[in-house]
């Protein structure tokens, strides 16, 4: 194919908001671009996107196909359905080389491979995630106001969240499917606010076509609700980024400063991959920003050489 005769300037690895909205800013910066997607988002699970102007509600799969139809209007980006296995070389000159075994040069490298889930380990939670159980009341929570619900986290995470869900419904119950993880003074809070909790190991999630019926627990107690909200196991979306040497946080996140530069000269970061907000418009807005910074550093250079 032709640009694997040519070097790019630069390959972005991912293609959900953040790479593509990183690829729009730099197709219209003039820049040669490849974006490299396996199609598998972790959004894939649920059913709309919240929280994005002008775009509330769509679907994962139709935010991506606009996005793409907008960006192809820009001759200098191409789009590789297929996954980045290995990427050698260095700043200014590195081969990417896929899993269908395409390799091509680009002289920048931006990771927008966001993250992903590690295997759910409660029995019947996959069967609702995305329909009825989900990780952000910023993004679902409106759909389940003042309804009976589910909260399945624990600790300081738990002390973090029961007061920002209690803004959509007061109708909760937690759900810490092993040890609480509380002081003393924490389970009284949930006393007194009447919040009942529990802290035995969570049975299986019962439910129908989707939705969330009652929460089984192995004491045999079971909590009817019609929503939930959990805590996910994320993991980097691909191992690429340490393995060519950048920074990783005790979370998974590769370690950017503001300009979404990593510690890798010329491998940059955006989106979920690089940063704890984990909503569909802030990834495409560090997409944008960071793309903005990848073009003034190759501008910059290009502008040293001459």
């Amino acid at each position: 194919m032709a640009m694997e005769k040519q070097l790019l300037d630069v390959a972005i690895i991912g293609g959900g908001p953040a790479g593509l909205n990183a690829a729009l800013v730099l197709a219209r910066a003039r820049k040669q671009v490849a974006v490299v997607d396996e199609g598998r988002p972790r959004n894939a699970v649920t059913r709309e996107t919240h929280g994005f102007l002008t775009r509330d509600g769509i679907s994962p799969g139709e935010f991506r196909r606009l996005a793409m139809e907008e960006i192809s209007a820009y001759p200098s980006v191409s789009f590789l359905e297929d996954t980045a296995v290995s990427i050698t070389g260095m700043d200014g000159r590195f081969q990417i080389e896929t899993a269908q075994g395409q390799t091509f040069a680009s002289k920048k490298v931006l990771f927008a491979i966001g993250m992903k889930d590690r295997p759910l380990g409660i029995p019947g939670l996959a069967e609702v995630y995305g329909k009825s159980a989900f990780v952000c009341p910023y993004c679902d929570g409106w759909e389940l106001r003042d309804q009976p619900l589910v909260i399945i986290t624990k600790g300081a995470e738990l002390m973090h969240f029961a007061p920002i869900i209690a803004g959509w419904t007061n109708r909760f119950t937690v759900c810490t499917n092993g040890p609480d993880e509380l002081t003393d003074t924490e389970r009284e809070e949930f006393r007194r606010k009447r919040i009942p909790l529990f802290d035995s190991p969570i049975r299986y999630i019962d439910s129908s076509d989707g939705i969330v019926r009652q929460v089984v627990l192995e004491s045999g107690t079971t909590v009817a609700c019609r929503g939930i909200f959990f805590k996910p196991e994320l993991v980097t979306g691909s191992d690429l980024p340490r393995t060519i040497g950048c920074q990783i946080t005790e979370t998974g996140t590769i370690v950017v400063d503001e300009f979404g530069r990593s510690n890798v000269p010329g491998v940059f970061s955006a989106g979920d991959a690089a940063s704890r907000l984990h909503q569909a418009i802030a990834a495409a807005s560090m997409g944008a920003f960071v793309a903005a910074a990848i073009n003034n550093e190759l501008n910059t250079e290009a502008w040293g050489r001459v």
